[in-house]
């Protein structure tokens, strides 16, 4: 990284605005920008104030390496592990940590390189020796995982925040873990399963296992979700077999997983009316129409026991209204309305 990346970057960690930096050194606002952008250069004179400020050393502030690439750091770790198979987990240890030192700004590099030693000491001999010396390079590595915790790149960041997450958690300080977990912005770690595992580790069965009930809610509705959009592209480009298996697993996911009955009817529903079906249209109705006006609790079933939602009597039966309105209106099922079955369903149903 160049110098007017990392006074960049290391102003803006700090919270300083760029007209703070020129007060504290005695020069224009317009000097430190030019710093920034790479267009001019500190004085010398100022660089010792500079790196006290920004609270780095020198070194770190001259460092005029550019990162590494990919590539670059791909082998290096491929070096890394090549030292822990034919020499010993602390030699490859010291030879990472002194590559840190060469680019200590190279995000990549620190996160490639901390992870694989994060993984690899769990199956080295290392595993077996003194747990003090366990202890102190996870210190090391938890310290690593506090800067990248502020990184720009998610994928950085949020895998740096899960493994303080795990630190935290593993030695029992639960307080830090749910304060990390709520820190977290909108991103690729679930925030609830993140503490459904937490619960369970504090003996907050009841706590978890209501997160664990919503993750399995939420997670069948994103199938259902899924499969009623493949089965509609599947009609659309008139794959019938695909169709039907799409609706078959749209009935078995939505029935073994306890949701309420006249969704499982849901998805052939769709596809006889699809291809207007006009018998095999009635015949689901007549199974899931009256299904509709029925209450659903689900917590009468184990999978739901804790979970806070509502039964579905109401919403259903607005459903059906619906349901019946548009078959007995849209000119899309007038292939329906000339049969005496579809009009005495109605009527009941209307009744």
């Amino acid at each position: 990284m160049k110098i007017n990346q990392i006074i960049r970057e290391k102003r803006k960690a700090l919270s300083l605005t760029q007209e703070q930096i020129a007060d504290f050194l005695g020069v224009s606002t317009p000097a430190v920008n030019k710093w920034e952008k790479g267009s001019t250069y500190p004085d010398i004179t100022l660089l010792p104030a500079l790196a006290r400020l920004l609270k780095i050393d020198l070194n770190t502030l001259m460092s005029f390496h550019d990162d590494l690439t990919e590539i670059e750091i791909e082998n290096f770790v491929n070096e890394v592990d090549k030292t822990v198979q034919e020499q010993d987990y602390d030699t490859a240890f010291q030879k990472a940590i002194n590559k840190i030192h060469e680019y200590p700004t190279c995000e990549k590099l620190i996160y490639s390189v901390i992870l694989y030693l994060e993984g690899a000491l769990v199956f080295c001999n290392v595993s077996e020796s003194n747990v003090s010396e366990i202890e102190q390079y996870r210190e090391t590595y938890e310290t690593f995982y506090r800067r990248l915790a502020t990184s720009e790149i998610p994928q950085i960041r949020d895998t740096a925040t899960s493994m303080l997450i795990s630190y935290a958690r593993n030695r029992g300080d639960f307080s830090k873990a749910e304060e990390l977990i709520n820190s977290l912005p909108f991103s690729t770690i679930d925030k609830d399963r993140q503490l459904a595992i937490l619960y369970q580790r504090q003996e907050r069965y009841q706590d978890a296992e209501k997160i664990w009930e919503h993750q399995v809610l939420k997670g069948v509705t994103e199938i259902q979700a899924a499969l009623a959009n493949m089965l509609e592209i599947a009609l659309l480009e008139k794959r019938e077999n695909d169709a039907n298996f799409f609706a078959d697993m749209y009935k078995a996911v939505v029935c073994q997983f306890c949701f309420p009955k006249w969704m499982c009817y849901n998805a052939h529903l769709q596809l006889a009316l699809a291809k207007k079906d006009k018998d095999g249209s009635l015949s689901i109705l007549q199974k899931m129409l009256p299904a509709m006006k029925k209450e659903w609790n689900p917590q009468d079933y184990p999978l739901y026991r804790n979970a806070n939602v509502s039964n579905s009597a109401f919403f259903s039966s607005r459903l059906a209204k619906t349901i019946i309105d548009e078959l007995a209106n849209n000119e899309e099922y007038a292939f329906l309305r000339d049969d005496s079955e579809f009009e005495e369903l109605i009527a009941q149903l209307k009744d």
